[in-house]
């Protein structure tokens, strides 16, 4: 892939960007704005059938794939593509007075402990080996969220990480800034970096290292993420030589969560093999939906009360020779002109304790609650 990088930065780029008219995607390798729609990949039965598509199209394609309803994907031909550098740390935008959001837990803190111990029902039960569950904060008020503001605070709070805003059918625009790649292809060369196994930070620096290093040692979140690890090279070796996994997991942070990370490497074996091709074939990983795959997607739809929508799908782009990037869909919100849905959610395993559970999809939010210059306490709210 040959990219040509105008003498702009990423947040001039930002600058061009306009909601629903426009996607954006940085990761540490770049900044990509595509401006105008010259075209929508229809809509396929199959996240394979989807593949195929844009294969086909041989052109630039951005967009989003949902959790578990392949129909609903949203890709995208921009008009023009514009690319820059990656974000660098920045000072965040200046909170603006606003009215007041209206937020209601779903479901509410209490029910997501019994959602809790019902999955570890499920887990003693040996009908699973691992189930991620989330819970959503649904945000209103007359006056819309800014997006562009909202991105501008997470490129300040996060600039390393999967930068996004790209428009969903319904006037919607998914945000986001995910930690976590799910894959990449550059020519021959395919990256996966899975996390699963988290902490809370803290403020106080002290305390910020122990809990690092108590995830680190930690034997349940070991287990956890050998799993979801063992799950995407499982995937990859098909369509890769030369697969490269670590033996054992690194540390990597954001602005409020710490993570156990593998980085996985490959070669592709076929060169018609595209990003796209990758991904599909990857998701969703255990990181975001549990083991067995069917019997966690079985669990999650039965306890969870409400639609993921593109919550623990991927977001990214593929161009005309194959490569591309992209991130799972975490840390992110559906925004409409009518409110704000945030989610946050967290592997549960032998082990778990739904107390911690709650605290880490609390601590998940704030990255979102930020964006949106809110109090991250109200993660918490009844």
């Amino acid at each position: 892939m040959s990219i040509a990088y105008e003498a702009v930065t990423a947040s001039e780029l930002l600058y061009g960007y306009r909601p629903g008219l426009s996607c954006l995607f940085s990761s540490p390798q770049h900044t990509l704005l595509g401006l105008g729609v010259a075209d929508v990949v229809p809509p396929a039965a199959t996240l394979r059938e989807l593949a195929g598509r844009v294969r086909d199209r041989a052109s630039l394609v951005i967009g989003a794939i949902p959790f578990d309803d392949p129909g609903s994907a949203h890709l995208v031909v921009p008009e023009q593509a514009r690319w820059a550098d990656p974000f660098v740390p920045c000072e965040p935008p200046e909170a603006e007075p606003a009215q007041p959001w209206r937020i209601v837990a779903v479901p509410s803190p209490a029910d997501h402990r019994k959602g809790v111990r019902r999955a570890l029902e499920l887990l003693e039960q040996g009908a699973l080996d691992k189930i991620v569950l989330a819970r959503s904060l649904e945000l209103t008020r007359p006056e819309p969220a800014d997006v562009v503001t909202m991105v501008r605070r997470l490129a300040s709070r996060d600039p390393h990480g999967h930068i996004f805003a790209v428009p969903l059918p319904g006037g919607r625009t998914l945000v986001g800034a995910s930690p976590e790649l799910l894959v990449s292809r550059a020519g021959p060369a395919v990256v996966a970096n899975p996390l699963a196994g988290s902490a809370p930070r803290s403020a106080d620096p002290d305390e910020d290292r122990r809990r690092a290093a108590a995830l680190l040692c930690s034997a349940k979140d070991q287990r956890e993420h050998a799993v979801v690890v063992e799950a995407v090279a499982d995937a990859l070796a098909p369509h890769c030589r030369a697969l490269s996994v670590p033996s054992e997991p690194s540390l990597i942070c954001t602005a409020t969560m710490w993570h156990l990370s593998s980085r996985v490497t490959g070669r592709l074996t076929d060169p018609g093999t595209t990003s796209l091709d990758l991904a599909v074939a990857l998701h969703p990983t255990p990181a975001v939906c549990g083991t067995p795959t069917a019997a966690a997607r079985t669990a999650i739809a039965g306890i969870e009360p409400f639609d993921r929508g593109f919550y623990t799908g991927t977001v990214g782009w593929c161009d005309a020779s194959g490569d591309g990037e992209w991130a799972v869909t975490i840390r992110c919100a559906e925004v409409s002109e009518t409110g704000v849905r945030l989610f946050a959610g967290g592997g549960i395993v032998a082990g778990s304790v739904p107390e911690d559970e709650l605290e880490e999809t609390s601590a998940k939010f704030r990255t979102l609650l930020h964006a949106l210059g809110l109090d991250p306490r109200a993660s918490n709210h009844e």
